[in-house]
């Protein structure tokens, strides 16, 4: 997929803030959707009103045998990480954002795309044979 950003067609913002009276957000798509959806994490950052203690933030998913996961992904503290950058680190919902320890707030930003399968094409074009590709001239021996 491509990057993710404002430019990018059927990508829109995403945000949500964990505290210490709302410690998880499930992200999850209608399962009558027939589209295809990532979310792709930006950045994670405390707000302010954060005190300055560790605040951990763990994701819950699925992995390749459908079994949950937790995994850990930012442990932030006001007086040392307050932002940690996470290159639009891709996850496929439903996913899960829990504030382990701490009490916040910490705020979650990226883009949530979606790729609507007709409007996909996964298929490779099989119209070009061999003899249609594109010849290279041939390379000429260096003058000397």
């Amino acid at each position: 997929m491509e990057p993710h950003g404002p430019g990018c067609p059927g990508s829109v913002l995403f945000g949500c803030e964990l505290t210490a009276s709302t410690k998880s957000y499930t992200f999850q798509v209608d399962k009558e959707d027939d589209s295809d959806h990532i979310l792709a994490l930006s950045v994670v950052c405390l707000r302010d009103g954060a005190k300055d203690e560790c605040n951990v933030v763990e994701i819950v998913g699925r992995n390749h045998k459908n079994q949950e996961i937790t995994v850990p992904v930012a442990n932030l503290k006001l007086s040392c990480q307050p932002l940690l950058s996470l290159d639009n680190f891709k996850l496929q919902p439903p996913v899960t954002f829990r504030l382990a320890a701490g009490s916040g707030p910490v705020h979650l930003a990226g883009w949530h795309q979606i790729v609507h399968r007709d409007d996909a094409s996964f298929e490779e074009d099989d119209d070009l044979s061999e003899d249609e590709e594109e010849e290279l001239p041939p390379i000429m021996p260096a003058k000397k």
